[in-house]
Parts: C-alpha cells; sequence; structure tokens
C-alpha cells in the first residue's frame, strides 16, 4: 500500500460508498487482497494524511511538507473571508479545540453566518471556518466517524520532525506538479479535467514545468497516434521503451482515478469515452450513477455498476456493458480473470454473495463462481 501511495504520490479521496470509496477500490485494483480497514490503519498510525492535492487526497504524512502551502477546495480568497467575517466564532472553535481536543462541526451549536459555500448558498459558519483553518495550517484532520470529520490541532496529529522540516514555496510547488505527473503517467502540458488546479497560474505553472523538463525530472515524449508531446517522470521511460507484459487479470478502476483524470487521452489511446455521470440527471446517463471501467490485460474493456448492500451482506450488480468490438468468451483468459475479480470483490466489500439484476441473466451463468454464489 505504502508503495501505491509512493508510486502515485497520492490517492483522491472521496466519501460516496456507493461500490466502496475511491480510494479504497483504487487501492483494491493494485493490491492483492486489499481490505479497507487496512487503508484505516495507516490513517490512524499517521502514516497518510489528508490534504488538498487537485482535490482532498491522502498523501504520505513524510510529505506533509511540500504540502503545505494549501489552497483548499474552495480557493485562498475563500478561506481567508470566512476567517475574517467570522472571526469570533473561529476564535471559540480553536479555543475548544485547544482545550478539548478533536471536535467537529456538530460538536459546536450551529451559528450563521455570511458565509457562502461554493454553489452560493448559506453555509454553517464553524463548518467552514474549521476547513479554513486545516488550509491555513492550524488545525488537522483526526479522524473521520462516516462522513463527519473531527479536527484536532495540527501539532498534536503530525510527528515534531515533519512540522519542524520547512519547505520554500517554489520547492512546494514543484513537487505538487511533478505529483500529478507521478499520478497520471502520461499527461500532456496542459493537464485535463482540472488535473493542475491549485498550483499557481498558468504562467507559473509553464515556469515550473520546464525547469522540471531542465532538471530531467520530467521527459518529453511522442506516443505513435497522438498530436503533441506528453511528458512521464525520468525513471519510467524505460516502460514506454520496454512495457512488460500486462497482468492476465481484472481490475475495476474507480471513477476518480487518476487513470482516468485525461478523458481525451482515454479516448485515442485505449478508444474508451469515460465520462463520471454522478452529476447527470438519471434520464441524461448512459451507463449509470457510479459505475467502474473494467481493466484487462492492457484494454478497457467495459463497464460494471456495482453496489454493496452492507446490511444485506450482499453486492448487487446493476448493470454491465461491454466495448465494441468485445466478447467476454471470446478473450483468452478473460472469464476467469472476470470471476476471480468479482471474488475478490466481495471480499474486498465484505459480502457474501452477489445479486445480478435480472437482465444479466446471461452474465449470471456465465461469470458464476464455482464455490461462491457470483
Amino acid at each position: 500500500m505504502l508503495e501505491v501511495f509512493r508510486r502515485l504520490g497520492s490517492i483522491q479521496f472521496d466519501p460516496i460508498a456507493v461500490a466502496g470509496r475511491n480510494h479504497d477500490l483504487v487501492l483494491h485494483a493494485r493490491v492483492a487482497g486489499y481490505e479497507p480497514a487496512w487503508c484505516d490503519l495507516l490513517y490512524e498510525r499517521r502514516e497518510i494524511f489528508e490534504t488538498t492535492n487537485k482535490a482532498l487526497s491522502f498523501v504520505l504524512t513524510s510529505e506533509i511538507p511540500w504540502f503545505r502551502l494549501g489552497w483548499g477546495r474552495k480557493g485562498p480568497l475563500f478561506h481567508a473571508n470566512a476567517l475574517a467575517e467570522n472571526a469570533a466564532v473561529a476564535e471559540r472553535a480553536l479555543e475548544r479545540i485547544r482545550a478539548e481536543g478533536p471536535l467537529s462541526s456538530s460538536d459546536f451549536e450551529r451559528e450563521s453566518g455570511p458565509t457562502k459555500d461554493w454553489f452560493g448558498m448559506p453555509e454553517n459558519a464553524v463548518r467552514a471556518v474549521l476547513e479554513a483553518y486545516t488550509v491555513t495550517g492550524a488545525i488537522g484532520l483526526a479522524r473521520r466517524d462516516g462522513n463527519r470529520r473531527y479536527y484536532d490541532l495540527l501539532e498534536r496529529l503530525l510527528p515534531a520532525e515533519v512540522l519542524a522540516h520547512e519547505v520554500p514555496e517554489r520547492e512546494q510547488l514543484l513537487h505538487k506538479l511533478l505529483s500529478r505527473y507521478r499520478a497520471h503517467g502520461l499527461l500532456g502540458a496542459g493537464g485535463a479535467g482540472g488535473t493542475f488546479a491549485r498550483i499557481a497560474e498558468p504562467q507559473r505553472r509553464n515556469e515550473l514545468r520546464k525547469e522540471l523538463v531542465e532538471q530531467g525530472a520530467l521527459v518529453p515524449v511522442e506516443v505513435e497516434g497522438l498530436r503533441g508531446k506528453r511528458l512521464v517522470l525520468a525513471e519510467e521511460v524505460a516502460l514506454l521503451e520496454a512495457p512488460p507484459e500486462p497482468m492476465p487479470s481484472v481490475a475495476f478502476i474507480a471513477p476518480f482515478d487518476s487513470l482516468l483524470w485525461d478523458t481525451a487521452l482515454l479516448a485515442s489511446l485505449f478508444d474508451f469515452d469515460f465520462v463520471w455521470e454522478g452529476f447527470f440527471p438519471p434520464a441524461k446517463r448512459r451507463w449509470g450513477w457510479y459505475v467502474l471501467p473494467i481493466l484487462f490485460r492492457d484494454r478497457l474493456v467495459g463497464r460494471i455498476e456495482p453496489q454493496v448492500e452492507r446490511d444485506a451482506g450482499r453486492v448487487r450488480v446493476l448493470n454491465l456493458w461491454w466495448e465494441d468490438g468485445f466478447a467476454p468468451r471470446r478473450a483468452e483468459g478473460f472469464v476467469d480473470a472476470m470471476r476471480e475479480a468479482l471474488r475478490a470483490y466481495v471480499r474486498f466489500a465484505d459480502a457474501g454473495s452477489v445479486e445480478w439484476a435480472s437482465h444479466l441473466g446471461a452474465e449470471k451463468r456465465l461469470f458464476r463462481s464455482e464455490n461462491r454464489d457470483t
């Protein structure tokens, strides 16, 4: 797991758990036998920490000095205004945390104020100042209870040597920019889908990128059939020149996995059209709300829409879609790999069985496990 964090630089956190939380799905796709409790344990041990990198993400605690320059999800001006407009609330909240230890916004009486959320709607002033304080580095997340966040003073959460390590702003920006290339693996200069959000202004980003190329940390490459140059980490050029044989296995890819950031690249390189439809009205969805692309060897061959029903102890497969030209029965090794992927997913979900939607009778018969009702 720690090796995955080192290789990707960070893993996006998202609390939606229809099919499993995003960071858990990212790790499940890469770590054999992965269980969500493992990541929770790393978090409790403070080996990983929550911060903003493109989006709310987990990073290695040892790298926190390179992420102290935080803009937060809503930008520096929003958070500065939240503290300025709710100064009395902010002071009381910080004093209570200092005296009582980890607290959530629900531990305070709801205090209204002029603060607006990023949709322009009224927001709980306590929640706004707590988030703003995390951006300034006064406090950090101590733990989560479901989607409820508990905050504590940063000096009580991080090792003294991490807090004492000061990194110049430019080095922090260079590290963040490099982390985005690390996470995706084959990005262009412009990025895609907010890839380079919250790393300075475009002109300065261009200067930082040029510096990374001059240092040899990033290497421009050309990919046959693709327009323009791409940039990869220097240590990963060898993977492009002599790629390893792809694993004969199936993985379900999380919708916010960094592999899926550049949808234009997915379309041109993998001939795979990916859009996360969570914000779409149901009538406008081509696939579904929480759909996971299916990776087999080095191809994206389809999509699966699973739903974990924890109370019932089962996984429901709501739908399956195959890419044009892909026939599961004719793809050598796919059926067995898909069966194993489903077994692994059931274990990951801590479920006892799989229930298939009624229209998926053929898929149910094809992928039924010999020793589990999948």
